[in-house]
């Protein structure tokens, strides 16, 4: 399915009718300027899609941590001189 192509100023004027028919339709809309695409617009996908491609949290209990972390080493460091 190719996306369709639309002026800046055509969307602006018909920006919330072009939103309906890409939700209702699922077809993208490329906006352009002087001819050269600027964004596009996308149907959003559902909130669990979106959370399923969201890196925070994906290493979620996946780590385990064992012993102290934050206790100093028994090296000697070069800023512990200063």
């Amino acid at each position: 399915m190719a996306n369709k192509k639309m002026p800046a100023g055509q969307f602006k004027a018909q920006c919330l009718m072009v939103m309906d028919r890409v939700k209702k339709y699922g077809q993208a809309v490329v906006v352009t300027k002087h001819g050269k695409p600027v964004v596009k617009v996308v149907p959003a996908q559902n909130d669990s899609e979106e959370e399923k491609m969201s890196p925070f949290g994906s290493m979620s209990g996946t780590i385990e941590v064992q012993g102290d972390v934050v206790g100093s080493l028994s090296e000697k460091w070069d800023a512990d001189e200063k």
